[in-house]
């Protein structure tokens, strides 16, 4: 019997090439990026500080005391990093208003961040090592997905929670400066506690996976620098990580020849505060309503044309809560034919869900799944009472190529998401994330995040 070739080591390849990466060798299109990231993080987590899902984990988990070490985004209080990595990690993936990339097919940076902040904070980091080592940890992620796809998320694992805990480990191995031995260990910790099941969408449990994320792949790290030891092969071995939660195994696409700016320049940020895999159906949904100006009282019929990898994300037929109205594609297009605003948190209510012409034009929408479409590309078509059909398409899967048009979208949506909440503070705050490589510390902009009393 012929013995069966050994799997390539990945593991050890992404922990070299994590560790290797310097503030200094980043392109500047990465470095922007990375920095509105960071603001667009800020900006959803100050936000969703006050959710109920929040507030439940910080008196849970605040119960106990820590040594306070770490910042708690919105609030202020301070407690130790693990607590501050999973309570500001479930905050900001609370709204569900946070970046995608489409090759983990889930969110990196509310699971890399929020450890490697709290890290950051604890032992004084400046803001340029926080963006090395952020960019290191988002590079992991999207290549740990790749490794993974499709078949890890199609299954049923959430990869925010799963490979968002490696991406996790390896921000924070990196601001720890670990050498690649250690760096492939903690890898290795972060998958043997990685887990997230999409089944949980739209209840709490889906934003604690990103704080969970954030708190495994923190944990992990410090546990690798102090010694502790796992397998250093835990993403491609016989019952490892791949194996265990994909049947698919690339190697070849984790370990293709990127410039270091190739998986961060594809973010996708969000304006729509819903699931992603509405926004492309939301956006044909507009474009209908204001090219063509369709009265919903003229409307007989809806066809929402998506790919299949909608179903089990975003498919609720009949939504009862405002969070389970994020995950409605046929609600959300009910509200932008309707010219509801889907970029308001306020707009997704348990009382939306049983408006009268928001539900009339969700029970008449019939969703085709298209094996042609690629994972955020929808196409609506509308059947007006007098016959006459309209159709728009929209491809929310591809990044925006005007790094300054986006920054100027994600300033605005920082403004609507923080002013409310900081006030007069939310402008100085603004400045400050958006250069925020160039500030001495990270203490001054934690300390502007507290809520306003």
């Amino acid at each position: 019997m012929l013995e069966q070739a050994a799997p390539p080591e990945v593991t050890r390849w992404l922990a070299e090439r994590a560790s290797a990466i310097g503030f200094d060798d980043l392109p500047e299109e990465a470095v922007m990026v990375a920095r509105q990231c960071i603001l667009d993080w800020f900006a959803v987590t100050i936000a969703g500080a006050s959710e109920p899902a929040v507030a439940i984990l910080r008196e849970e988990v605040l119960e106990d005391g820590a040594t306070p070490v770490a910042t708690l985004v919105g609030s202020g209080e301070r407690t130790s990093a693990v607590n501050a990595a999973l309570i500001n990690g479930t905050a900001s993936h609370a709204l569900d208003f946070d970046d995608v990339n489409m090759s983990i097919l889930g969110h990196p940076t509310v699971a890399v961040l929020p450890g490697l902040l709290a890290l950051a904070e604890a032992r004084g980091a400046s803001p340029r090592a926080l963006i090395e080592a952020f960019v290191a940890g988002y590079e992991v992620a999207c290549r740990t997905g790749e490794l993974m796809s499709p078949s890890h998320y199609n299954h049923g694992f959430h990869a925010t929670a799963t490979v968002g805990s490696v991406g996790s480990a390896a921000a924070c191995a990196r601001l720890l400066e670990l050498d690649p031995d250690a760096t492939a260990t903690s890898y290795g910790v972060a998958a043997t506690l990685a887990s997230g099941l999409k089944s949980m969408f739209g209840t709490m449990c889906k934003p604690l996976h990103a704080g969970r994320a954030a708190q495994n792949g923190l944990s992990a790290a410090r546990l690798a620098a102090r010694g502790f030891t796992s397998r250093q092969d835990a993403l491609e071995c016989a019952q490892g990580l791949a194996a265990t939660q994909s049947v698919d195994f690339n190697p070849e696409e984790a370990m293709r020849a990127e410039p270091l700016d190739f998986h961060i320049r594809r973010n996708l940020f969000k304006y729509h505060a819903s699931c992603y895999l509405t926004h492309g159906a939301i956006e044909a949904g507009i474009k209908l309503r204001t090219q063509h100006d369709v009265s919903t009282n003229a409307i007989a019929r809806i066809t929402i044309r998506v790919a299949p990898v909608t179903d089990r994300v975003c498919n609720l037929a009949a939504p009862a809560t405002g969070l389970e109205a994020k995950f409605s594609l046929r609600l959300t297009v009910a509200m932008a034919l309707a010219g509801r605003n889907t970029s308001a948190i306020a707009s997704y209510t348990d009382a939306a869900t049983q408006d009268p012409e928001l539900v009339r034009l969700r029970d008449m929408a019939m969703i085709v799944f298209d094996e042609t479409f690629p994972e955020a590309k929808a196409e609506i078509t509308v059947e007006t009472i007098d016959g006459v059909i309209y159709s728009a398409n929209h491809d929310a899967g591809v990044p925006d190529s005007d790094l300054a048009r986006q920054q100027g979208k994600l300033e605005d949506k920082f403004i609507a998401l923080v002013e409310p909440i900081l006030g007069g503070e939310t402008r100085q705050l603004l400045q400050r994330l958006t250069s925020i490589d160039e500030a001495a510390s990270l203490d001054e902009i934690l300390a502007m995040t507290r809520r306003s009393k």
